[in-house]
Parts: C-alpha cells; sequence; structure tokens
C-alpha cells in the first residue's frame, strides 16, 4: 500500500494506543483521521483519573508520539515517576492530540464500517474499494467518509461484563441499574463517598480493580463504622487468589493484593465464595439481594460493584470480515499468545501486523480492543503494536515483522508469583498494570496500563 491514495487511514479513538497509530503513521508519511468520541483526548482514561499507573513515565510514553511532541517544546516528565490517569491525560495525550490538530476530531461516534460498496456478503473487486465510515454528533447530525484503511484503538473501556456468571446481565440488574456501578469509585468525590458511606455494598470480581474497591471501602470503614463491604467470587480463595504479593515484580501490584487480603482478615468485607450470580432481588424494604445459580443468597445489600472485565465492542464492525477467536474476541492469530489461561501481560510475545490482521485487508484491530476478553494487555505492547501496523501500511515490510519492543526486567506484569495463573486484572482500555497512589499507603489503587 502507498502513501499517496489521496485518502487518509482512520484511527478510531483518540487514547494512548490510538494516538501513538497516528504519531507512527506521520513519521511514514501517511495522513491519519483520529475520530474520537469523546469531547478531548484520552475520555477514557479521564474517566479512572484518580488511579496511578504501575509503571513509569519511561514506559508509557510512545517513542514516535514523544518525537512529535519535541518541536512543540513539550517537556517529558520524570521518567521514574508514577502518573495516575488524569497525569497521563493532561500531561502527555492531550498535548500529543493537540500537536496533532485536526487530524483529531472529537465527539465523532463510528457507527459503522464498511467496504464502499460492498457489503460483507460481495466478494467482486473487495479489495481494490476504500472504506466508508459511518459517524454520528451529538446534535444527531451523521457523516459518511472514505478512508484506505482502518486501526480500531477504541478499547473495550465502555463495555463491562454484566453480573450474571453466564456471561449475560443477571436478571433484575437492569431494574436494579441505579444502585449498580461497573468502575471503582473515588471516596474522594463526595458524590462517590456519599453512596458507599455507612453501606453494605457487594463487590464482584477476582481482578485488581475488585481489590482496588475492597481496599477503598475498608479505608472508608475504619472512618465510618456502618460501612461493609461483601466480596463474591466465582472460585474460592487459593493461594494465587490475591496475586504475589511480596514476590510480585511489581511490588505496588503486589501491595494491592495484600491491601485486599487485609480487608478481608481486618473484618472489613466478607468473602463469600463459589458464587456465580443468577439473580438480583429487590426487596420490599429497599434492599438489593443476589441470588446464585444454587440459591445461595448474599443477605440484604445497599450498593453492588461488578468489576467482572470488558468485551470489545464489535457492533460498528459487522460488514467486515473478521477473523475472531470465538472464546476471546480477538485475532485468530493472537489468541494463543494471550490466552489468560496461559499468559500474564510479562509473558505475551510482542507482536504486530501479521498477528493483528484479518480477512478483510487493512483493517487493524490493536490496544485493548485486540485483546479482546483478555486482561493482560501492556501499553507498551500496543505501541509496538502500532509501529508494526503502521509500517505495514507504509509498505516497509522489513519493519512490520521485526520486533522492537524489550520489556524491561522488572515494572512489566510477569508470571512470577502467580504460578501461571491469570494476571489478576480485568483491565479496560490500556492495561493491566497500576500502582498505589501513595506508595506506602495501604489502598492501592485500580489496574489500568503497564
Amino acid at each position: 500500500m502507498t502513501s499517496d491514495t489521496g485518502l487518509p487511514v482512520l484511527v478510531i479513538g483518540a487514547g494512548p494506543i490510538g494516538l501513538a497509530a497516528a504519531a507512527h503513521l506521520l513519521e511514514h508519511g501517511i495522513e491519519p483521521l483520529v475520530l474520537e468520541s469523546g469531547p478531548t483526548a484520552a475520555t477514557a482514561v479521564r474517566s479512572w483519573g484518580h488511579v496511578r499507573l504501575f509503571s513509569p513515565w519511561a514506559e508509557v510514553v510512545d517513542p514516535a508520539a514523544e518525537k512529535l511532541l519535541a518541536p512543540t517544546g513539550w517537556t517529558r516528565p520524570d521518567g521514574q515517576a508514577y502518573p495516575t490517569g488524569r497525569d497521563w491525560a493532561d500531561l502527555y495525550l492531550q498535548p500529543l492530540a493537540d500537536a496533532l490538530g485536526d487530524r483529531v476530531r472529537y465527539d465523532t461516534r463510528v457507527t459503522g464500517v464498511a467496504r464502499a460498496g460492498r457489503d460483507r456478503v460481495v466478494d467482486a473487486d473487495r479489495d481494490e474499494q476504500p472504506f466508508t465510515v459511518h459517524t454520528v454528533h451529538p446534535d444527531g447530525h451523521e457523516e459518511r467518509l472514505l478512508v484506505r484503511a482502518v486501526v480500531d484503538a477504541a478499547g473495550t473501556f465502555s463495555t463491562p461484563n454484566p453480573l450474571g456468571a453466564n456471561g449475560l446481565p443477571a436478571l433484575g440488574e437492569r431494574a436494579a441499574a441505579d444502585r449498580i456501578s461497573y468502575r471503582v469509585p473515588d471516596l474522594k468525590d463526595p458524590a462517590d463517598r456519599a453512596r458507599y458511606t455507612g453501606k453494605r455494598t457487594a463487590v464482584v470480581g477476582t481482578g485488581a480493580s475488585a481489590f482496588t474497591a475492597l481496599a477503598h471501602l475498608a479505608d472508608l470503614a475504619q472512618e465510618e463504622s456502618d460501612t461493609h463491604a461483601v466480596w463474591v467470587l466465582r472460585r474460592g480463595i487459593t493461594g494465587s487468589t490475591y496475586g504475589g504479593g511480596a514476590a510480585d515484580q511489581l511490588p505496588a501490584r503486589g501491595a494491592l493484593g495484600l491491601a485486599a487480603k487485609a480487608a478481608v482478615d481486618n473484618g472489613y468485607a466478607d468473602a463469600l465464595t463459589g458464587f456465580r450470580t443468577a439473580t438480583v432481588e429487590q426487596n420490599a424494604d429497599g434492599k438489593l439481594t443476589l441470588v446464585s445459580e444454587d440459591g445461595t443468597r448474599t443477605g440484604h445489600l445497599d450498593q453492588i460493584i461488578i468489576l467482572t472485565g470488558l468485551r470489545p465492542d464489535l457492533s460498528y464492525l459487522t460488514e467486515l470480515r473478521l477473523a475472531l477467536d470465538n472464546r476471546l474476541q480477538a485475532p485468530t492469530a493472537l489468541a494463543p499468545l494471550i490466552d489468560p489461561n496461559q499468559h500474564s501481560c510479562g509473558t505475551v510475545y510482542p507482536h504486530g501486523a501479521a498477528e493483528l490482521s484479518h480477512p478483510e485487508k487493512n483493517v487493524y484491530l490493536v490496544g485493548m480492543k485486540s485483546y479482546g476478553r483478555a486482561p493482560t494487555f501492556l501499553a507498551m505492547t500496543g505501541y509496538e503494536q502500532v509501529r508494526s501496523v503502521a509500517a505495514h501500511l507504509a509498505g516497509d515490510h522489513a519493519a512490520a515483522t521485526r520486533i522492537e519492543l524489550t520489556l524491561p526486567e522488572t515494572g512489566v506484569c510477569g508470571g512470577t508469583g502467580l504460578h501461571n495463573q491469570p494476571t489478576p486484572t480485568e483491565n479496560p482500555d490500556t492495561g493491566c498494570c497500576t500502582t498505589p497512589t501513595t506508595p506506602h499507603h495501604t489502598t492501592p489503587t485500580t489496574n489500568r496500563s503497564c
């Protein structure tokens, strides 16, 4: 594919991986068009802005993006410091989007992508046709755009998994929506603090986000004695449930599991194991009760926090010919490399355009979206993905197949201490590791990015 077709390459999402993709495309002389559904860059990252990453600045700035930022006078933050999500967005991602200028369009939601004049059934001259992209703006205005290739970096943060153990919403889950959250609470926010103070809250999930919620609620319980948590686990508690602890390659991630363990050990949370939710009941007194598939009940609850993972939104890609693993909903060549039954994010082999390709030529799902339902994504891995994809689209196949990612010996999520169990994380849009807001405090934050 040459760079003089006259059409841009569509990048869906102005998050860390999408903006890095745009920077790499520009480095090859290819014009990107970045469409972001939110009003600013990194809308998803900003929604967990109070969370501090496990990885330092040195590992969350893309090299091509840094080159693009250099002429603007941008100063890279201390490489050894750990940014919060808000820091990442304000100090790096928004300046990067600003450097890209009008190549980034906000408040533009993609509703459909197809080959121009071809639905997914038609073979004739399919690969020679550009892509037509349907979009909608907040005022309802619709638009159609033509692009030469599609790089979907929309992430998965907007599509959390539901409560039901079978992957579907539990009966009554939608009806109780006003008392159910799918996000880690920010207890510095007055509304969130009021929502959980003095309440009995179920936390459903066994990843780092669940650990975070438990630790935060335990801190609140120390100040407000009527506050209590019920930790709902689908499996039993084993030696690896809380992660690697002191043996974890990332001490901050190990501290996260230990904080959750302390919440249980100190009586601020009750662990309810082997509980696979089937129903959310609303009681006459206004309380909620979770009922498992075997009839076990939680007792009365005021609030429910569901942190059971994320999944990709594929609804606007239905007219494209994608090859996705039937379990993970990840590209078929990538799925065996990221299977959470076998890998943590430190054991995933670096990969690029070859593993991300589909039967539909010049379509790539990248970043967290490429991982489907697998929870072990690294931001550094995403940067390597888009470097390779941009090189491939530019016709530099040697660069596309070359591995340029070198993971540090520490600072990534390896299997050490996890005994080959799935990494305790559920991540959204960008990654699997975060660090405590205060390194020596007993309340770490949730997982977002390495």
